[in-house]
């Protein structure tokens, strides 16, 4: 499925770089390909689309890629591209900055902005895998200054969802035999979701909580999410961010509006659901602990514990009743 569009070896060498150059300033992605010595230009682009998510594996020797302010005003598709080295080095510019690429890290591009990619920095040739997404279809609202403290970062490409990416990206342009046609949209559905996921967390790193509405709607869904996961003992501030496509550290940040923190705020959420049904003559011949498990707490001493230090008494003695003295049933389970 992977289809060959351009290898140098099919044309005499002093016809190679123009014939690249025309495929790519023709594209809905205009730019241009220069070199210091054409003739020497050893080159192959390989293409898979994938629904909206367009792949490229592409190998050159030195050559630099240009786009260019004329060239935006061509045509701006309003990409947002991420760009693997497999193979050698690049040097990334736009926005101000230049990165040196090798293949420990990855790397984000605007269609909207100028850029420079330089190939092969380091002499020989090198290999790198690129992918266009759409910037309408990131399943992340964007700050105000869109993806600029992004671009042309040298961002982790072997951890995390930089790390799954990559790995998606290279098997992907490596072999594509185990795949059928109709599995297309399905394989771009996974790409756009793992650029996305990269995308938000990089910005939930060092930006701004979102606005308003979007803030409140965020913390609303999850806080459903924990309410509805709270018998689940792996329940924790990692899982409802993975579950949420957000990192830990942006959900203790949204937290801290509730002048909480994610964890003690599943503890309260567990202890007073334990509260309510220890005070419910339905459940009375339950069992202490059956009703702890049935809340999220893994053994009975800790919640033992975290009972006694949350509502003044052991759950054993607030199940006969609350005596004088003790904290009434609203106090609140602190961190």
């Amino acid at each position: 499925m992977l289809k060959t569009v351009f290898r140098s070896e099919d044309l005499p060498a002093r016809e190679r770089l123009a014939a690249l150059d025309d495929i790519w300033v023709d594209s809905v992605h205009p730019m241009r390909v220069a070199g210091d010595t054409p003739q020497d230009l050893r080159a192959t682009l390989r293409t898979l689309e994938l629904a909206a998510v367009d792949v490229a594996e592409v190998t050159l020797s030195y050559c630099q890629v240009l786009r260019t302010p004329r060239l935006i005003r061509r045509a701006d598709p309003e990409l947002c591209s991420v760009i693997v080295p497999v193979a050698g080095t690049l040097v990334l510019g736009q926005a101000g900055r230049e990165t040196r690429l090798d293949t420990r890290h990855l790397a984000l591009y605007d269609s909207s902005q100028p850029f420079r990619i330089q190939l092969a920095a380091d002499g020989g040739t090198a290999r790198a895998v690129r992918a266009h997404i759409p910037r309408a279809l990131l399943g992340v609202p964007l700050p105000s200054d869109g993806l600029g403290r992004l671009l042309a970062r040298p961002l982790p490409a072997r951890t995390g969802f930089g790390g799954l990416l990559a790995q998606f990206l290279a098997d992907l342009t490596a072999d594509t035999a185990g795949y059928r046609p109709h599995d297309l949209p399905r394989l771009g559905l996974l790409a756009q979701d793992l650029l996305t996921s990269v995308v938000a967390h990089h910005l939930d790193e060092d930006g701004p909580l979102p606005d308003g509405p979007r803030h409140r709607t965020l913390l609303l869904s999850i806080e459903t999410f924990i309410r509805q996961h709270l018998g689940d003992p792996q329940l924790s501030p990692e899982t409802v961010a993975a579950a949420h496509h957000v990192s830990t550290s942006y959900l203790h940040r949204l937290f801290r509006t509730r002048e909480t923190t994610v964890a003690a705020w599943i503890r309260q959420q567990r202890l007073e659901h334990a509260r309510r049904d220890l005070t419910d003559p339905a459940l009375h011949g339950v069992p202490i602990h059956q009703i702890a498990a049935r809340w999220g707490f893994k053994d009975h001493a800790t919640f033992t514990r975290a009972f006694r230090s949350a509502y003044g008494a052991a759950p054993k003695d607030y199940r006969l009743g609350p005596a004088p003295g003790l904290f009434p049933a609203g106090r609140t389970a602190m961190a």
